[in-house]
């Protein structure tokens, strides 16, 4: 299993597969070949259905920076993954030089069939009935296995900047007002909801402080401001939103923070190695669904849960989110990813408060969720993975 780093990336809305992978290939692509006089991008699948909403062409173009044509084949789904793209240079003569086939995998990595575009496994074990054996034997916990198998410096200096960039993509959002880009002319909640929220009692204010953090970084995601996949980018409100909200409310040092942080990138991290965060392989379950199972682990972690009750946590938030569709609304990061984000959040922290009340012993394995996600991913309907064919996306006419 590779490191948690990789699960956070820091970097540009709004779109951790289709915005990120693809400029990522772009780099190399263009790395690869400077004496290119241009060249051609064919998207394939769901990178060609919703790639104008997630703004997937603009990042090619940006990083390639030399004559480039996009040609868009949504009809077209290559087997290894829906993301599908081939770049080819050329010449002077307009003769083809080179061609790579490339797959965006989700939460910004690449893969070619049988070659994947990360770092190098760290971790000896994948599965998280493995690790909690390891918690429950040694007497530690799950950020302990992190730092045992990750550099320790490192990880945390990382993580403390992952935490610093999620709080600013808070405050940031907080203070912006007006309409989203797109065509939807979608307004701003965030703003709004943090002032409202404000005027409750208690119990609602906290609800209304969680919505309006997730809203906060989703908008800025939308926007295509700088935020941390966690594990994606259409799902980067989710994490934030709990986090900011503990930190603020119950004054968890940083140094907490950045512990539930790497226990949150762990869980991100299994289902990543055994399934997939990818919305165009398996739906939105991989993307809101996994970070509601990471935010939900973080909280029970930091309000003090036993191994098997933060592996209860993030076992009840994914599992509830299985079979969600992935169907943006014009193929953007907004409708209804935005509200997702929101909802995710809070019933992240429903899932570490109904896990705090046990003793951490249930009867499903959060290891055998990843693998029904898995199942269920592959046999949802092409429809409704990231593609605007279908669901809520059907009716609204898509940006090609």
């Amino acid at each position: 299993m590779k490191t948690i780093k990789d699960i956070y990336k820091i970097g540009i809305g709004p779109s951790s597969s289709h915005t990120m992978g693809p400029q990522k290939a772009a780099q190399i692509f263009n790395e690869r070949h400077p004496e290119a006089h241009a060249f051609d991008v064919t998207l394939y699948g769901s990178l060609a259905a919703t790639g104008k909403g997630h703004m997937t062409d603009v990042a090619i173009l940006n990083t390639l920076n030399r004559p480039t044509r996009i040609l868009w084949c949504p009809d077209i789904i290559l087997p290894f993954h829906p993301n599908g793209m081939l770049f080819r240079s050329m010449d002077q003569d307009g003769r083809i030089t080179d061609e790579w086939t490339v797959f965006s995998i989700g939460g910004g990595d690449l893969a070619e069939e049988g070659k994947r575009y990360v770092s190098a496994d760290v971790y000896p074990m994948n599965k998280m009935t493995d690790i909690l054996d390891w918690c429950e034997r040694t007497g530690r916990t799950y950020w302990e296995y992190v730092y045992e198998y990750e550099n320790q410096k490192e990880v945390e200096d990382y993580l403390m900047e992952v935490w610093q960039v999620m709080k600013a993509a808070v405050e940031r959002g907080l203070q912006q007002e007006g309409v989203l880009p797109g065509p939807l002319h979608l307004a701003r909640k965030a703003a709004m909801y943090h002032v409202k929220a404000k005027g409750f009692s208690h119990t609602l204010q906290s609800r209304g402080l969680v919505y309006s953090y997730a809203l906060a970084v989703s908008e800025e995601n939308a926007s295509g401001g700088r935020i941390v996949t966690a594990p994606t980018c259409g799902s980067s409100g989710v994490m934030p939103a709990v986090l900011y909200h503990l930190s603020k409310n119950y004054d968890f040092s940083d140094t907490r923070i950045i512990r539930a942080l790497a226990t949150a990138g762990l869980v991100g991290n299994i289902v990543r190695t055994n399934a997939s965060i990818s919305g165009a392989e398996v739906g939105c379950q991989g993307e809101v669904g996994v970070a509601c199972a990471m935010a939900a682990a973080a909280a029970n972690q930091l309000f003090g849960g036993s191994p098997a009750q933060i592996e209860y946590a993030a076992e009840m938030a994914l599992e509830h989110h299985l079979g969600m569709t992935c169907d943006p609304v014009c193929g953007l990061v907004q409708i209804p990813c935005i509200e997702r984000n929101a909802y995710a959040a809070a019933r992240a922290l429903d899932a570490n408060i109904y896990s705090t009340f046990t003793d951490g012993h249930h009867r499903v394995s959060f290891d055998k969720v990843v693998e029904t996600m898995k199942e269920t991913g592959k046999d949802l309907p092409s429809l409704y993975k990231e593609t605007s064919q279908g669901g809520l996306a059907r009716d609204y006419e898509q940006m090609k």
